[in-house]
This record gives structure tokens, sequence and C-alpha cells, in this order.
């Protein structure tokens, strides 16, 4: 009789577990965060990053905790001094420690990429380029966090890391759908192409039609199981701010031997001083160009806000002639497929847009209308206007805006029609568009090369009811067996 007993407890919980119903189970997540620093060529910047470690928040992935700019100038200029270069970035590391909760911090992964200001210092000086990274290195490693490194990436690189932020924020790769608890390619998914302007290099990254694969400039990724083959350039010293030295430095050698220089971009009545030596300490001005005046003399540039004369000075630093009758070309002889698809527009493209209040949307014509009235605008006119503006950058806007034309239009080949397929921001969801997220998404396996699987497991209130009528059901029996 125990034997029967036992047997038909046995069978009354198989019957009891066929029963409970198997569905998705989501476990209390567990946070985990990241820190990125961009060390870029004018500023660095620090963001810090969180997200569940199960990867299924139906409000995506990973959220911007932080960011925060480090005072001073990017770390290249530190050139002379690389201690001050990891000393620099003390008061964000701070910052970063006190939303990253204690027991959390050790296993934080930091890392720092540098851009085009450092790609630039190692051309120069290899080994200051180096020592520079040793201190921010070394810096990083004080602090308790898991430092991963510092290095200088390559223009590619950066493009297609700001490529991969950008459609991870908008949701192009996948989507998590709260119906079907798992996460799901969108139908007809939009992927966006990515524009970025720094301080000394431009970059542009999308998906072509067909494949990009036979040239140098293409990126093969496979995330969520699917394949990308992107194109993506960089161009060094295409970045505004090397830009503008490369202008000021054409419009001395023409202009030479005077010591005065009329700039059609700079507003009349402004006047900018510059030393000739300023043009030998950076190869994108070509220190031994024969035509620069020889000496450590000043120029003056004085200001004459003629917005043609502007445009027509910022076609001559490109070398369209280089490409011929190639319809594939962009400048400097540079392989360009044609465009396609949509574009984010993000950093300096997105601060001189907002700066001139020109958004996406906007007729070309009526942004070419906007930003000639602006460079007609004399220096007292702006001063007054704009009085909480940096007075060394309110000058340039001109200049930035018609470089940014001459760049979208006359290079990347952008028209009338595609130019509404330009959007212009800085921000998807609650995180900043950059590189960084895209970095540490790579490096940290956060987009897997495999498709998501759907995880399944029994409910815990179920399962509970479960164990206790197993532990119940065994003690009958052990009791019946012992009567």
């Amino acid at each position: 009789s125990a034997i029967v007993g036992a047997l038909v407890a046995l069978s009354i919980v198989a019957l009891v577990l066929s029963l409970v119903r198997v569905e998705d189970v989501t476990l209390p997540p567990t946070v985990k965060y990241g820190m990125v620093f961009d060390a870029g060529s004018s500023h660095t910047s620090l963001f810090v990053y969180e997200w569940d470690s199960d990867k299924a928040n139906d409000t995506g992935v990973v959220s911007q905790t932080l960011s925060c700019d480090v005072q001073g100038q990017g770390i290249s200029s530190y050139a002379n001094n690389p201690p001050e270069a990891g000393d620099s970035l003390r008061e964000c590391l701070e910052k970063a420690l006190q939303v990253v909760p204690a027991e959390k911090q050790r296993d934080a992964p930091a890392y720092l990429g540098a851009t085009a200001g450092m790609r630039l210092l190692r051309e120069q000086n290899s080994s200051a380029a180096e020592q520079v990274l040793a201190e921010v290195a070394k810096t990083m490693q004080e602090y308790p966090v898991a430092f991963k490194g510092a290095r200088i990436l390559t223009g590619e690189e950066e493009g297609a890391y700001g490529w991969i932020t950008i459609n991870y924020l908008l949701d192009s790769f996948t989507k998590y759908s709260p119906k079907a608890h798992a996460w799901l390619r969108p139908e007809a998914a939009n992927i966006f192409g990515a524009l970025d302007l720094g301080g000394a290099s431009t970059q542009i990254t999308f998906m072509p039609k067909g494949s990009a694969m036979s040239r140098n400039e293409a990126s093969e990724f496979t995330l969520y199981g699917y394949s990308y083959n992107i194109y993506t350039h960089s161009y060094l010293c295409y970045g505004q701010n090397e830009m503008l030295k490369r202008l000021a430095k054409e419009l001395i050698v023409e202009s030479s031997p005077s010591t005065r220089v009329h700039h059609p971009c700079y507003p009349k009545g402004y006047n900018e001083t510059v030393s000739l030596s300023s043009f030998r300490a950076s190869p994108c001005t070509n220190g031994s160009d024969p035509r620069l005046p020889l000496g450590n003399s000043s120029v003056t540039l004085e200001g004459r806000g003629n917005a043609s004369g502007c445009l027509a000075a910022l076609r001559k630093l490109f070398n369209f002639s280089a490409c011929g009758q190639s319809q594939d070309c962009t400048f400097d002889g540079v392989y360009q497929p044609p465009l396609r698809g949509q574009f984010i527009a993000f950093s300096a493209f997105y601060y001189n847009f907002k700066f001139l209040n020109l958004t996406e949307g906007q007729p070309l014509a009526v942004v070419r209308e906007a930003i000639e009235g602006f460079c007609t605008r004399t220096w007292e006119d702006l001063s007054s206007s704009y009085p909480k503006e940096n007075p060394k950058r309110l000058p340039k806007y001109c200049a930035n805006a018609n470089y940014i034309l001459t760049l979208l239009l006359d290079a990347y080949k952008f028209n009338e029609t595609s130019w509404n397929n330009i959007f212009f921001q800085m921000k998807a969801g609650s995180a900043d568009v950059g590189w960084t997220l895209g970095y540490m998404l790579n490096l940290t396996n956060m987009i897997p090369a495999e498709a998501l699987a759907r995880v399944k497991g029994h409910r815990p209130s179920l399962w509970a009811a479960a164990v206790t009528f197993i532990i119940l059901t065994l003690v009958l029996g052990l009791t019946a067996l012992l009567l």
C-alpha cells in the first residue's frame, strides 16, 4: 500500500507540473555602468552610461547617466606638459564616481578614445602623443574603475561608431516588443547615415546601395544576426577649427607681404591678429609651405562681412578638380558611392545651425538666405545682439555655416531634394549622439553578432506552489510508509 501511495503521489506531482504554464520571465535587473572619455581636438567630454545586464527593458537598453565637459582644451594641447593632460580629467572622474554606486565602480569599464587632435599630434611628434596617452591612462588607473585603455581612434572607427550610436538609439537595429516579449528587427528598418563635424576632422558614414566592400572606406558589421556593409570616410584637417586656420593662411598667402588682410567671412568691424608662427604648429596648415612669409611677425585679419566672397574663399580649400569627371568622388580624389537614405548631422553641424536658428525641414533657399543675412551683420550689431555668446566664437559662425554648406552640397553631393533627408540633432532619446556609445557597445559586446533568443521560464508564483505541493506530498507519503 505504501508503494501504491508513493506512485499516486508522484503521478499527482507530474500532473501539477504539466499544468504549470511556461511563459516569459523578467528577472530583477542588475544595473551595470560604463564610462567613455571623448578626447577631441578642442575639448574632452566624459559620458557615463548604465544598463540592465539582462539587456531587456522596454525603455531602451542603455541610458546616459552623466555627461561632463573637462575644463580646458583637448589633451593634444598638453604635448609640452603631459601630466596636465591626466590632471585635467580628475574633476569629471570625481563626478562620475558620485553617480556610480560604490559597489559597482570596480566593475565599471572605463575607456578613453582620442580623435583627430591626437592623430595630428602623432603625425607631428609620436613620442609626445605616447606620453600624453600614458599620463591620461596613469590618472584613470588611480580611480576605482575597470580601466580598459586609452588609445587613438582611426577616423574610420570614429565614423563607424557614430553610425552605430545613432542607429542603436533610434531602434534601427532592433526594437523591444512588449507584446511578443522579445527583441525584434523593425519591419522595413530605416538605417540612418551619420555626419560628424569636429574641430580637426569630419566623417561621413552610410549604407550605400549594393556593396562598397572593394574599397578601403568600407566596413562590415554583423549586429543582431544581420550584416551591414557601410561606407565611411574621415577627412583629417577638414574639421571646423583646422578649416579656419587653413582659410586664414590662404588669405594671408594671397595678400603677402601685407600685414593687414581682408577676411570675407569675419563681420565688418571685427579684427583678429594672428602670428605667422601659429600656422607652423599644425600639419594641416603646412608650415613648410614656401608661400608662407618667413619670420614670426603678426598679421591682422580685418572682417569684411562678404557672404559670396566667403563661400568663394572656402571652396578653394577643396581640391574638386582631383575627381575629374567621376561621379563617385567627393574631393581630393576620394571615392564615395551615391548617397542613400536619411542622415543625422551632429556635433558642430548641429551647434552651428542651432545658433543660427536653422532646423531640418527648411528649404535650402531659406537656409542660404539666413546665412547670407547673418554674414552681412556688423560686429557691433552681433556683439550687442548676442552678449552671452563667447566673443571668440561669435565672429566665426558665418565661416562655419558657409563651410557646412560647401561640405554638404559641393563635397558630399547633397542637393535641393536630398537636403530634406538631413536632420540636425545632438540627442536621441536621453543620450548624446556621438561615437562614444557605439565604442562602448562594441567593446563590451553589448550588441551581439547573433540574433537574440527568447528566454523561457516558469512564473515564480507557480513554482512556489508546485514546490510546496511536492513537499506536502512527500511528507504524507513518508507518513503513510511509516504507518
